[in-house]
């Protein structure tokens, strides 16, 4: 079996796929035949990045391409790249991101010896020539723990904040028992259902002071900086979360801390300026049904701890009339979500925004 595979998935990064995959080539070098594979997933590229990546299965050892016949978003990409995967160790780089030499064979060395479920890992952001450590929001560092011990507390960033795919590695046993597969359809959050479901579900998690992955912010065309129908689907992840939250064995501790998280993401997109007008009313209407369709106990809780600026803000959308401005997500079905989460017990797009 092949010691660890590296999933990448590239739609239309031509101008920022070469230093991923130089990256690649680089720490190819660390490995013996049958160690190691690149699992390049082309997501109907239409830019050019189709033709880098077939000059790249060519030239980089043990790299593979994974061709898919129409687009689906990275979540899409990411569970055909883990379709074709053979590793017993998996884990994510994307493709306008970067990893330093050496880092797989290191990270792959943290996994073996820690002998865990997954291993989660710092990383470094990059705006321009600017570079900037990012830690994983948990101090205790090289020691195998339980992964819900690191969801809570609700008003603080946790390990569920820090969403980040390609930051960490992962045994295959969690793609055997379908914990680390994505929903598809997702456009963008799609890593926050995610990371609660491997919190709720492995066993074992540790976090190690790595820096080998390079993110790249402030991409131009990266969907984090086009305001368009796409970027609503973090309202359909959040439900998700929720909704998957509250059939949890310890729903009445865990939920505090998925409805503060959806507040203080809705309250973040609300003050972006991403959207046109049109959109923006769109995303208002909608973000205030889904905070009525939250439990007013838990949202009432989670507003009285926020400050006073984006409690008020938020209580006022909620109290909002019910408009229908422009096309509607998915209707939450009964005993989903909110009616789920109601009869229990009882931010981001960083950890900054969780708080």
């Amino acid at each position: 079996m092949v010691k660890l595979s590296v999933i990448v998935p590239f739609r239309n990064v031509r101008p920022y796929a070469p230093d991923a995959l130089r990256s690649l080539q680089v720490n190819s070098a660390d490995f013996e035949k049958g160690e190691i594979e690149f699992v390049l997933v082309d997501d109907s590229s239409t830019d050019g990045t189709s033709d880098l990546l077939d000059r790249a299965e060519k030239e980089i050892p043990h790299a593979v391409v994974v061709r898919r016949g129409r687009q689906g978003g990275v979540a899409a990409a990411r569970n055909s790249g883990l379709d074709a995967a053979c590793g017993e160790f998996l884990t994510f780089l994307d493709g306008d991101d970067w990893a330093a030499p050496g880092h797989y064979r290191r990270l792959l060395a943290a996994a073996e010896s820690l002998g865990c479920d997954f291993v989660r890992t710092d990383h470094v952001s990059c705006t321009g020539r600017r570079r900037t450590l990012v830690r994983a929001p948990h101090g205790l560092r090289g020691t195998v723990l339980d992964p819900r011990d690191a969801i809570l507390p609700a008003h603080r960033t946790t390990s569920v904040d820090y969403a980040y795919a390609w930051a960490g590695v992962y045994h295959r046993r969690l793609l055997e028992s379908g914990v680390l597969r994505f929903d598809d359809g997702l456009h963008t959050a799609e890593d926050r259902p995610w990371i609660w479901r491997l919190h709720r579900e492995a066993s074992s998690f540790a976090v190690v002071g790595l820096t080998g992955v390079f993110y790249r912010r402030g991409v131009a065309d990266s969907l984090t900086r086009i305001g368009d129908e796409r970027q609503l689907d973090f309202i359909r992840a959040y439900d998700l979360l929720v909704e998957e939250t509250s059939r949890d064995r310890d729903a009445a501790a865990l939920l505090p801390k998925a409805v503060r998280t959806y507040c203080a993401v809705v309250h973040h997109h609300l003050t972006g300026d991403r959207f046109e007008p049109r959109l923006t009313r769109t995303l208002r209407a909608r973000c205030a049904e889904a905070l009525r369709r939250l439990p007013d106990d838990l949202v009432r809780e989670a507003l009285d701890s926020m400050d006073a600026g984006r409690s008020a803000r938020l209580r006022r959308l909620r109290r909002r009339p019910v408009l229908s401005p422009g096309p509607r997500a998915e209707p939450t079905a009964p005993g989903t979500a909110a009616a789920t989460a109601a009869t229990s017990t009882t931010a981001a797009t960083s950890g900054e925004d969780a708080r």
